[in-house]
């Protein structure tokens, strides 16, 4: 069977691999702690829950408009300064967002520029718009903004940013996004700003947005997500805030490639808005609690950098890799023999690191590093 050049290029997700790998050592009646998952702990919020369950009773099961529920966009809209709903876009999660942008912005051969290590998606989702990936590394996880515009070329499209970080937890400071601002602004290039983990910041750090620098608007497209804030994974329900014309582009190629989101979910999206606000901080001292405690465990074992965010850690495990194999070969490794499943940093575009979800309950938390320890 001949499929296309494009789509032979592209690697499978290396997170959902592991997932399905999983399920399958599951399904043989094997114990896993997956310390791979990408999801919050956290049950969908009742109250978000009987919404989609009322909507669908009174039959909101048909068609709705391709950009999303009006009311639902106005309600986001609200998140960004002198934006409506006509700057907002649903999609169905961060992923399509992120697929479609790409679509939208590149011409074959186009550049975008990527920190390393990067959410696995990026680079692929690049190369399915005819794109070109540039990577250019982090320094201990932070941004080194020179780097960046080092690899500025005249085939470079857009720079994309992803604060708090996956797989790392980096947050990065307010004063490194004014750079990248500028940086974008001085070559008048796009600049994407992925916030999928917005919620979870520790630390009593602020999470700062791209969008709070009034100057880049007209080249920033933000996406952010209900499935990670909300503990709304299955929902499928992610968006963009970007100027209206980016939007109007979006919404063509939207309206042939899904049409409208699932508009029973939208109904129980616009009621996860309404969510008490302590509720959502009680998730987030949850999560840096267990940040704590994984950073701990883990800086006993590997050179581990601390995060500020997220539910990762990215730790360095090439003094555990002897006789020259490889962090995937690692993760294999512990996966087999101690039944504790995390996702090799080669999926990041970086060998030598794992990526470890601390995103599990406290008893699958200690027992997941006592078994990695054992391994070890």
């Amino acid at each position: 069977m001949k499929l296309s050049d494009r789509i032979n290029q592209i690697e499978p997700s290396g997170t959902v691999r592991f997932t399905q790998l999983i399920q399958q050592m599951r399904g043989q009646g094997k114990d896993v702690i997956d310390l791979a998952v990408g999801e919050p702990p956290y049950d969908t919020p009742r109250s978000v829950i009987e919404a989609t369950q009322q909507a669908l009773a009174a039959g909101k099961t048909k068609y709705s408009p391709v950009t999303g529920l009006p009311e639902l966009k106005s309600r986001l809209a609200n998140q960004f300064d002198g934006y409506d709903a006509n700057n907002i876009i649903i999609s169905n999660g961060s992923k399509q967002c992120l697929f479609a942008m790409f679509q939208v912005i590149c011409n074959p051969t186009d550049e975008v520029i990527i920190p390393r290590p990067f959410w696995v998606s990026f680079p692929e989702q690049v190369k399915l718009a005819g794109g070109c990936p540039v990577f250019v590394d982090t320094c201990n996880h932070q941004l080194d903004c020179e780097k960046i515009k080092q690899a500025i070329t005249p085939k470079t499209r857009a720079i994309l940013i992803n604060s708090p970080n996956n797989p790392t937890g980096a947050v990065y400071p307010a004063e490194d996004l004014v750079r990248i601002a500028e940086i974008a602004l001085e070559q008048n290039l796009y600049l994407i700003s992925d916030e999928a983990y917005r919620l979870f910041v520790y630390d009593k750090l602020k999470s700062a947005s791209l969008f709070d620098i009034e100057d880049i608007r007209h080249l920033l497209i933000v996406t952010r997500s209900f499935s990670k804030n909300f503990g709304m994974t299955g929902f499928r329900i992610g968006y963009i805030a970007a100027p209206q014309e980016f939007i109007r582009a979006l919404a063509g190629l939207q309206s042939h490639m899904t049409g409208n989101v699932c508009t029973f979910a939208q109904y129980g999206s616009l009621k996860a808005l309404d969510m008490n606000h302590h509720e959502l901080e009680d998730w987030r001292a949850d999560m840096a609690s267990k940040r704590d405690y994984a950073y701990r465990q883990a800086a006993e074992l590997f050179d581990c950098q601390k995060p500020q965010g997220a539910f990762y850690l990215f730790p360095d495990v090439r003094r555990h890799l002897e006789n020259g194999i490889s962090s995937a070969e690692f993760a294999g490794r512990l996966l087999e023999t101690a039944g504790v499943a995390v996702v090799p940093g080669e999926a990041f575009g970086m060998d030598g690191h794992i990526r470890i979800s601390y995103a599990v309950s406290k008893d699958k938390l200690a027992s997941g590093f006592d078994k990695i320890r054992e391994a070890l």
